[in-house]
């Protein structure tokens, strides 16, 4: 009797892996590093080294390069796409290369929005609740992360006073991996990760105006490892995820999520880093450079999906985007239930 429930069990399990979806590829001719990804209701978004923008109206079968044509060259690793026509790309660099662009018309011209004033200062992420007001992170400077606050869609930003954010513990840094340093929620919350050899997650509850540092139970072993992005599923559930690009494939604890009882660990399979989660409906995929997982149930239970692996994810209603290394962008097609 064991032996036949143990077979049935394996056919089942051998049945599931074979109907997970699949990811359908492609190498953009600019085999740029993407680390930026968005979707929009008719539009796919995605960014990366080189001043690189790509975009896609059907649904990844076909991309168009719309690249910013403006010195100096920098890496785009996040994009806040607002509507097809409209979108801002955040490039990352020391002082004045960490600096934002803005498109109205669809990628066909872009506008410099802002610029780093600080010559110390280097962009991580941007998050925005609406098409005016949103956040920017930035690293450490004078012991202080910095996060700015924009009312008037990125033209003019606002530093968050040093009194309303903890103040830096050693060894911590943030890792502008995959555009979601940084996210947004509902009712003015908001959440960054960070890493070293310290994992926390800063959150907000009042649209950025003062933050409080948790703890998380992430890989954090040496300065490369820690939080390196977060998401949120359907029922608003907060997950944030990470590991050590030094350590890509190593098996340790890479991803939690908020409960009643603070962060707790969501996932034992220790599959190694991953830099990026998206969902669709109760559909969550969770990817690195080198492999992706993927779960049915918002988040509680993963497996492995076979094939590719991304460092920057995005979520539409029936599709989950993936870019990644080499100018490689997947498509996922949910699957209606």
């Amino acid at each position: 009797m064991t032996r036949i429930l143990f077979l049935l069990l394996f056919l089942s399990c051998a049945t599931s892996a074979a109907e997970l979806p699949k990811w359908q590829t492609i190498q953009l001719e600019k085999r740029a590093s993407l680390r930026g990804s968005a979707v929009g209701p008719h539009s796919l978004w995605v960014s990366g080294t080189d001043n690189t923008v790509f975009k896609s109206t059907d649904n990844g079968k076909s991309w168009r390069d719309v690249s910013v044509k403006q010195e100096p060259v920098t890496d785009f690793r996040d994009i806040a796409l607002f509507d097809d026509k409209t979108a801002m790309v955040m490039g990352v660099g020391s002082g004045p290369q960490s600096r934002l662009y803005l498109t109205e018309d669809g990628g066909k011209s872009w506008q410099l929005l802002y610029e780093n004033p600080d010559e110390d200062g280097f962009f991580d992420s941007i998050a925005f609740w609406n098409r005016n007001h949103g956040l920017l992170l930035g690293d450490p400077v004078d012991g202080y992360y910095v996060v700015m606050v924009t009312k008037d869609g990125g033209r003019t930003w606002t530093r968050i006073a040093k009194d309303k954010i903890p103040p830096l513990i050693p060894n911590e840094a943030a890792f502008a991996a995959s555009g979601n340093t940084l996210i947004t929620g509902p009712k003015g919350s908001a959440w960054f990760t960070t890493g070293g050899l310290q994992a926390s997650v800063y959150s907000s509850e009042d649209s950025g105006q003062s933050w409080r540092r948790s703890p998380v139970n992430l890989h954090r072993q040496t300065q490369t490892a820690g939080g390196y992005a977060l998401a949120l599923n359907r029922r608003g559930q907060v997950f944030v995820m990470g590991g050590d690009y030094r350590d890509r494939p190593g098996k340790y604890n890479n991803l939690a999520t908020l409960t009643g009882n603070g962060w707790q660990s969501a996932d034992n399979g220790q599959r190694g880093l991953r830099t990026a989660m998206a969902c669709a409906d109760s559909i969550c995929v969770a990817s690195g450079k080198t492999a992706s997982d993927i779960s049915f149930d918002d988040g509680d239970n993963w497996q492995l999906l076979p094939g590719e692996g991304f460092y920057t994810l995005a979520a539409g209603e029936d599709l989950i985007l993936g870019a990644g290394t080499e100018g490689l962008v997947g498509v996922l097609a949910i699957p209606s239930e």
